[in-house]
């Protein structure tokens, strides 16, 4: 097994981007592939590790950047100032997400027919907006992610939806699970919702500690979200 790394820059309008991608290079022919969605803080090292980790199973992972090259957030006010547009302006979400999907689409490891997506926190909300949108993608899954609807018209969802929710985050409150299971039975999708008792907001993120704000690291639904996932990936990818 040899994993093969790059950085690849794209386009959404004006605005460069840029992704990180890994594949295995000794598996033979195109890969079924997983796109991520990061967290408010930019494409990082976090995303990157999980791409390599599906590289490692199989996959072709993409790690996109929502943002622009470079655009990091380290504090809370940074972060916000970067999410906030997008989460404001769920047509630019879309179009970014989009832009993602296509690059990853574009690489020559990728089987372009089976592709599914993945994202943490804000990157949950754009991959259940990717889903709204009807995007040609097998499947998505939230992580804590945050759960408003996109408020754009509705559209067919093909895409098999995976959600992994931490049952106390605040940020996703229950009465925002009931509306996002009341949302996609309207739409006729197969979805499935996994919520973690005493589980708050980033439970897989080592980095989590500050229950005061609803944020905090939990091993066990780390870990048990991560099985579901790959259990999903198989379903959807095989």
């Amino acid at each position: 097994m040899a994993i093969r790394e790059q950085r690849i820059e794209y386009r959404e309008g004006s605005t460069v981007l840029e992704g990180f991608f890994c594949h295995d290079d000794e598996r033979p022919g195109p890969r079924p592939a997983v796109l991520i969605s990061h967290a408010w803080g930019g494409c990082d090292a976090f995303v990157e590790d999980k791409a390599r980790k599906l590289a490692w199973q199989g996959y072709a992972a993409f790690a996109l950047d929502m943002y622009g090259k470079g655009r990091r957030g380290e504090t809370t006010e940074q972060c916000q100032t970067l999410m906030m547009p997008l989460v404001e302006d769920r047509k630019l979400l879309a179009r970014r997400i989009g832009a993602g999907l296509e690059a990853l689409r574009a690489q020559p490891q990728v089987d372009a027919r089976r592709v599914a997506a993945m994202g943490f926190c804000f990157g949950g909300l754009c991959v259940l907006d990717l889903a709204r949108s009807g995007a040609d993608v097998r499947g998505v899954v939230s992580f804590h992610g945050l759960l408003k609807p996109s408020g754009l018209p509705a559209s067919p969802v093909r895409a098999k939806v995976l959600i992994l929710h931490g049952y106390d985050d605040p940020m996703a409150p229950p009465e925002d699970v009931l509306a996002v299971a009341r949302e996609f039975t309207a739409a006729g999708a197969d979805w499935q919702l996994h919520a973690y008792g005493n589980t708050l907001h980033a439970f897989t993120n080592p980095q989590a500690n500050d229950r005061a704000n609803g944020m905090a690291y939990d091993l066990t639904a780390d870990r048990r979200s991560w099985g579901a996932l790959r259990q999903f990936l198989e379903e959807v990818l095989s």
